[in-house]
């Protein structure tokens, strides 16, 4: 059942989300800056890409320039992108066919707001 619900995921805008993400994150490793935010974005890029059968995990460890970056992450992108996936899956759900990818949309919401925190596994 994961595998048809990915294969539907990336036909109706899964692929494009991906590479949104991922071509966001080249864009961003342009820069010695942001290439540990273009890396986040590209490993998001690629967890898009077939969210079904994956669950989100928090990542081990920590310290102060993780906590750094995720503060950075949100306050620059991470707030736009967990907002175009709760407008995404409230429209989705309005639909009972859509209820499945509206919860995917969700599940990506904290991946997408503090991705050096949270994985999807």
């Amino acid at each position: 059942m994961t595998l048809l619900g990915n294969i539907l995921w990336l036909i109706f805008g899964g692929l494009l989300s991906g590479l949104g993400y991922i071509l966001g994150g080249v864009a961003l490793c342009l820069t010695i800056v942001g290439i540990p935010f273009g890396l986040q974005s590209i490993r998001l890029g690629v967890a898009t890409f077939a969210p079904f059968g994956k669950e989100v995990r928090p990542v081990p460890g920590g310290g102060l320039l993780r906590l750094l970056f995720d503060v950075l992450w949100a306050v620059l992108f991470g707030w736009e992108i967990a907002v175009a996936h709760l407008v995404h899956a409230a429209i989705l759900a309005l639909t009972i066919v859509g209820i499945p990818f509206a919860l995917q949309h969700l599940k990506l919401v904290p991946v997408a707001l503090l991705p050096f925190h949270h994985e999807l596994r």
